[in-house]
């Protein structure tokens, strides 16, 4: 019988990371906060719920996921429907990618060891999301622009 392959470690024994006297829960807690903080990056996720849903969602399925539409304007001799939903989204929605996932476990680690300190809150950007539905209801278009148009830049420019 063969001798069972070994694999070397990464890091030498004495290279290791070593936390004395954290419990495992803890460490493990640390691994878990830092990987759902990579799990967050993407931008905002209804840019890709309506991106995915073009030609596929129904306006029954919206309504379902993001309740009624703010305004909705239907033609009563058929044709498209236009619907509007309004939404407060942060500098970190709006990024692709945003390392800022270092930043909140950290912050969430602190919390947990009883040091965390009170965060400053995000600033917030109120985005119109206004959908096309074809006369079977499926969304055809979407696109999403500030409610204000230049909203943001003026704040991020200071």
């Amino acid at each position: 019988m063969p001798a069972p392959l070994s694999v070397p470690p990464l890091w030498p024994r004495s290279r290791r990371l070593r936390c004395p006297g954290t419990p495992p829960v803890l460490r493990l807690g640390l691994v878990a906060l830092l990987l759902a903080g990579l799990g967050g990056c993407g931008g905002a996720w209804r840019d890709t719920y309506f991106q995915k849903g073009v030609d596929r969602l129904t306006q029954d399925e919206v309504r379902e996921k993001l309740g009624p539409p703010h305004t909705a304007k239907t033609p009563v001799l058929g044709g498209e429907s236009l619907w509007t939903y309004r939404f407060a989204l942060s500098e970190r929605d709006l990024e692709r990618w945003s390392p800022t996932f270092l930043a909140d476990a950290s912050r969430a680690a602190g919390a947990l060891l009883g040091r965390g300190a009170e965060a400053p809150k995000p600033t917030l950007y109120c985005y119109r999301y206004t959908l096309t539905f074809n006369e079977e209801k499926v969304l055809t278009r979407w696109k999403r622009d500030e409610c204000v148009p230049g909203t943001r830049e003026q704040l991020t420019a200071r």
